[in-house]
């Protein structure tokens, strides 16, 4: 399979996964009052998420096929 076509996918299935993270009834599970290291559980999910994901693009992107 072609280098490009393979990221383009994966790049496509990312973005999947993050329409379903940040998608509601998703949300609605961290929005209690909780607290991780003083930050809300609902902000550090988002932001926490946000991180994994683009990680995860560039992994997607840098990952070289020989």
């Amino acid at each position: 399979m072609n280098h490009s076509r393979l990221t383009a996918q994966r790049l496509a299935a990312l973005f999947l996964l993050g329409c379903a993270l940040f998608n509601y009834p998703l949300l609605a599970l961290f929005n209690r009052a909780a607290e991780i290291f003083g930050i809300p559980l609902l902000y550090a999910f988002l932001f926490g998420s946000w991180l994994v994901l683009i990680l995860l693009m560039a992994l997607a992107i840098e990952r070289r096929e020989d």
